[in-house]
């Protein structure tokens, strides 16, 4: 038995037209009365009958149209209430200080727009300490750069980003506006992320296999204080597209890095879908939509989608 035949049992019924009621239901009379039958034969009882008046029910008929106004109604009303119910809860969502700075605000002002009755807790922290937070259930969701130690966890890669060179323009302004190497710039002052860090591992990595060393002036693991250190001058540093969404003056310049091009990847990682709260799972699928609305409108730079 199937809701339709309910709905065109009723409209006939409600009509006393066969005609009438095809007309109302945008179907054809004999597609109507198949369906009627089917109904009939699946209940082996006689709902309707024709008389000089039209089609009218039978006392069956009568005692099944008021059941089946009933169970109309209440389906319909399950409906509305799908449509009308908001998700409510928490969900807490982490991000390094680099991603946050382009990805934050955006995301947040989405899931306001989305879902105004979800909590929710957006965490800025290092990627490392991201995936501690992650294992340990204290977040739902996070954007990291690495996700080997994350196997129970869902990794879904979304984005690639290019590295820069970034510093004030008395210091790397020699650098012309094409790309630059690393060993072209390996024996400026650096201002970099500490040891523990993944941009800095993999930085030295990089380097290591050019046999090329950094040359580090100062450690700095807060992405804002490291980019006020590199604006008075204390050295240049390397950092991705999202860092260049802090550079609000013409003082310092941001220079493409090439052969090879310094990257990184970024993976949105999460529970399980069986285990996502649907809270989890809509800021999820919220989060994966800014991300891809903000690298096709170039509002990440040297981000590139997966």
């Amino acid at each position: 038995m199937e809701l339709r035949q309910l709905r065109y049992f009723v409209r006939t019924v409600e009509l006393g037209s066969m005609g009438q009621a095809a007309l109302d239901l945008n179907i054809g009379v004999s597609a109507l009365s198949q369906q009627i039958s089917r109904l009939e034969n699946e209940l082996a009882i006689r709902l309707l009958q024709r008389t000089s008046r039209g089609i009218v029910a039978t006392d069956a008929g009568l005692a099944f149209f008021s059941q089946a106004q009933l169970t109309l109604r209440h389906a319909d009303d399950a409906v509305r209430a799908a449509k009308q119910a908001r998700l409510s809860g928490h969900v807490s969502v982490g991000m390094a200080p680099s991603t946050a700075s382009v990805l934050g605000l955006p995301f947040i002002l989405a899931m306001r727009e989305r879902y105004g009755d979800i909590r929710l807790q957006v965490v800025e922290s290092l990627s490392g300490n991201l995936a501690s937070m992650i294992k340990a259930r204290q977040l739902e969701l996070a954007i990291v750069f690495q996700h080997k130690k994350l196997q129970t966890w869902s990794a879904i890669p979304v984005l690639e980003e290019r590295l820069f060179l970034i510093g004030p323009q008395d210091l790397i302004g020699r650098f012309q506006d094409g790309p630059i190497t690393p060993e072209d710039f390996s024996s400026l002052p650096l201002i970099l992320p500490s040891q523990t860090h993944g941009l800095r591992a993999l930085l030295n990595s990089s380097f290591a296999r050019q046999q090329l060393e950094l040359n580090i002036v100062a450690e700095i693991d807060g992405l804002a204080i490291l980019m006020d250190a590199v604006r008075q001058g204390l050295g240049a540093t390397i950092q991705p597209g999202a860092a260049i969404s802090r550079i609000l003056d013409d003082n310092l310049k941001v220079v493409e890095i090439h052969n090879p091009v310094l990257s990184r990847p970024n993976f949105l990682v999460s529970l399980s879908d069986d285990e996502l709260s649907p809270v989890g799972l809509a800021a999820r699928v919220v989060l994966q939509n800014v991300i891809r609305q903000l690298v096709t409108q170039g509002n990440w730079p040297g981000a590139t989608l997966y």
